[in-house]
């Protein structure tokens, strides 16, 4: 069985040059949410030249919506949204300092080469684990954007946040693989 691999934010790119895709990790420390509408406004603002209401160098983006949290919880289920409704904004928060991303389901190229080209990398929440996810988040506060409701940023302290590498820092792609190896063997199993 694989090794876990354990990485503590703010991200570097040496601490991310190990990392293959399929490779399992826990994140632990501080991580971001934000969806489109809030990606939205973060482009914007690098675009105009302002900063934007959290650092991004070394951080991560979770791509997530959180429930409202029940009473006794700090977040309420927190599955992570579709990827590629953020491709658009992705590009310039890579080139301002961002190192990783959270979310499902593939990237476009350009994110893919973006991704490549400033040492940052993709990976795999557990689809369908939402409630388990929210588990491994310690605290959490909006931090900008509260108009946006659920989709507002949020700052959170998580421990061993569960994921999987999606795109390494050599540019390779899990669903890529993934599809080619799945193409492969069913190929041989029908000869």
């Amino acid at each position: 069985m694989p090794e876990t691999i354990y990485l503590t934010t703010p991200l570097t790119t040496e601490m991310l040059e190990p990392l293959k895709i399929g490779d399992s990790v826990m994140i632990s420390g501080t991580i971001y949410t934000a969806r489109d509408a809030a990606h939205k406004r973060l482009a914007a603002l690098l675009e105009e030249g302002k900063e934007p209401p959290f650092d991004l160098a070394g951080q991560i983006i979770y791509y997530v919506g959180p429930a409202p949290a029940p009473p006794g919880k700090v977040i309420g289920s927190a599955g992570p949204t579709t990827s590629y409704r953020m491709d658009p904004y992705t590009p310039a928060l890579l080139e301002a300092g961002l190192k990783g991303m959270i979310g499902k389901g593939p990237r476009g190229k350009e994110v893919v080469s973006a991704m490549k080209e400033q040492g940052a990398v993709y990976f795999a929440a557990l689809g369908g684990a939402a409630v388990i996810t929210a588990e491994s988040v310690q605290s959490a506060r909006v931090i900008a954007y509260e108009d946006l409701g659920t989709e507002a940023i949020r700052e959170l302290i998580v421990e061993n946040f569960p994921c999987v590498v999606a795109n390494d820092l050599a540019g390779n792609d899990i669903y890529e693989t993934g599809v080619n190896t799945y193409r492969r063997n069913t190929s041989e199993w029908n000869s």
